[in-house]
């Protein structure tokens, strides 16, 4: 269910993961920031339409997987820890048929804050290299032509290159992954009082209850996701540390260089967060139900 839903996000949503990188590339006292129009122009004039789609295969080798293991070891993470009554939510439902609303097990706010960024955190630690070598495929600064082309680098580079940019994905991601559950299962949850008569209804109120989530969840995070492509897509040596990052990007840009592809990264975000909790609650559903 997992994979399947990672799978339909990343091949329906790739042209904003490539604009997203592109505009965040740019070391600005060089080259300058580039639209993400513009972009979208030069590329549909070079490459024609399916270059807006160039790092598909890269995402997909990161996200099918990474969702597939992140919604695993989310579910199992939320039912060990439904069974302490510090996590397990209190929450009373006022009807009796509830096939329709979720088969995830229900936790606290806090639990599912703590359930959220632990799960996705290990995810994005154990898949950063795939994350480095998408990033690296999207951006223009490199000219590979195939996935074997850009991974052999990656892998002469010694282990040390694997966690670049690591520290500020998981800085991304932990407070990204515990505040999205907790407002995606807290609007799910009001909005399943509104009584579905159907799996389709409830797939809707999935759809909207993620959209919802993950747009406050980017707002709050982006910064981190701008700090880790500059450390992931450039070489130089202002750009291999954390606070030399920051510090970097500050100076160049200043406060508003932090949310650089916002617009881009929260489309993508709400889009994919609908898309694939529909996806991936929807066949629960129907496995829990055959």
């Amino acid at each position: 269910s997992g994979a399947v839903s990672g799978l339909a996000s990343s091949v329906c949503l790739q042209p904003f993961d490539l604009l997203k990188t592109r505009v965040q590339q740019w070391d600005v006292i060089q080259n300058g920031a580039e639209k993400p129009l513009k972009i979208a122009v030069n590329i549909l004039r070079t490459d024609g339409p399916l270059g807006l789609w160039r790092g598909t295969t890269a995402t997909m080798l990161r996200n099918v997987p990474g969702v597939a293991v992140y919604f695993t070891g989310l579910n199992y993470v939320r039912t060990v820890m439904a069974t302490s009554r510090y996590f397990a939510a209190t929450w009373t439902q006022d009807r009796s048929d509830n096939k329709h609303h979720s088969t995830l097990p229900k936790l606290t706010s806090q639990g599912n804050l703590l359930a959220g960024a632990t799960t996705r955190t290990a995810v994005g630690v154990l898949l950063n290299p795939f994350t480095i070598l998408k990033a690296r495929y999207e951006s223009s600064l490199y000219s590979y032509n195939s996935l074997s082309q850009a991974f052999i680098p990656l892998i002469r580079a010694g282990p040390s290159q694997y966690l670049r940019g690591a520290l500020p994905s998981a800085l991304r991601d932990a407070p990204y992954a515990g505040l999205f559950v907790v407002v995606y299962e807290r609007i799910k949850h009001d909005v399943g009082f509104v009584r579905p008569e159907s799996t389709a209804a409830m797939s809707t109120a999935h759809s909207l209850s993620a959209a919802s989530a993950g747009a406050v969840a980017v707002l709050l995070t982006h910064p981190f996701d701008v700090v880790k492509t500059k450390m992931q897509v450039r070489h130089e040596a202002r750009y291999t540390g954390l606070l030399q990052t920051i510090s970097t990007i500050h100076r160049q840009r200043g406060f508003v260089g932090f949310f650089d592809g916002t617009v881009l990264r929260m489309s993508r975000k709400v889009l994919s967060s609908a898309i694939g909790w529909a996806v991936y609650e929807g066949i629960l559903i129907v496995m829990q139900n055959t």
